[in-house]
């Protein structure tokens, strides 16, 4: 299992080059520090369908173990909040549960298909093929309003996102720990499960167009988005100084390396299993 990139990253990891001159003097140039290492995550197989309500409480979820915390997305800084997940495969769908540690859950936006991402969301990107081509994106805030949308090339070879790529059958739910738009409290936490149909996720694919099999991989990364905020009249808008809307905070589960969910190349991997294995080393 990952036994192709584990030897990659054990090679790369250690790397130091050593650069000869003319003069034979020796030129030490440590790489390390450039190297993406993306996280990996064994899925193991559902005991039985899972029931979306936004909570873990199905049977099958004791068998998932939990990612670890997300991190800043350059990988620099460790976020205030703990984001982690942890995942289920079964013929029918592929099933997150996704924990988000909040103070203040807030969100506005109720339409199918709006920029989710003008408010705190969740947000999964996946290449079933492995492909900096042809993924899908799907963005969920606390109301439970989803953006799904498919990229195909993505954004930095100029490609433009697909709104009207809607993905059938799509369960997802939210659950709370606190008061939604609520100032006057300190929430705990919300949460998303999602069962993402299998079907819509293999017309990604190359061909063979086939469901998974155990031992497959697929690229695969996770996003929030959290913002700063401001209360005026005792409502959550997005923090502004000078007029302009403050950067966004970008937590991922598998570093990208910059501020930019949209290269693909350096997500992190999957693997359909039967049962689950806490420790996954490459």
């Amino acid at each position: 299992m990952f036994s192709t990139f584990r030897m990659t990253s054990v090679f790369l990891g250690g790397l130091a080059l050593m650069i000869f001159s003319c003069n034979q003097q020796a030129l030490e140039m440590d790489i390390t520090g450039e190297i993406i290492r993306p996280n990996t995550y064994l899925i193991p197989r559902a005991d039985q369908p899972i029931v979306i309500d936004g909570r873990q409480n199905d049977p099958s979820w004791e068998k998932a173990p939990f990612t670890k915390d997300f991190i800043d997305i350059e990988g620099h800084k460790t976020p205030d909040q703990k984001t982690r997940l942890k995942m289920l495969w079964d013929e029918e769908f592929l099933y997150l549960y996704a924990h988000l540690e909040e103070k203040h859950i807030w969100a506005t936006l109720k339409n199918r298909d709006t920029i989710i991402f003008y408010n705190n969301d969740f947000e999964v990107f996946i290449s079933p093929s492995n492909s900096n081509h042809n993924y899908g994106e799907i963005e969920i805030n606390a109301l439970n309003t989803v953006w799904d949308l498919l990229l195909d090339p993505p954004y930095n070879t100029k490609g433009n996102p697909i709104f009207n790529w809607n993905i059938q059958n799509l369960k997802s739910a939210v659950h709370i720990e606190g008061t939604l738009n609520n100032p006057s409290d300190v929430d705990e936490y919300w949460s998303v499960e999602m069962a993402i149909p299998i079907k819509a996720l293999t017309e990604l694919k190359r061909s063979p167009k086939g469901k998974p099999k155990i031992g497959e991989q697929w690229r695969i990364n996770f996003s929030r988005v959290q913002w700063q905020h401001d209360l005026i009249e005792d409502r959550y808008y997005r923090k502004k100084i000078d007029g302009k809307f403050l950067r966004e905070d970008n937590w991922v589960w598998s570093s990208q390396g910059v501020i930019n969910m949209h290269l693909p190349e350096h997500w992190g991997y999957i693997e359909f299993a039967e049962s689950p294995q806490i420790d996954q080393p490459w």
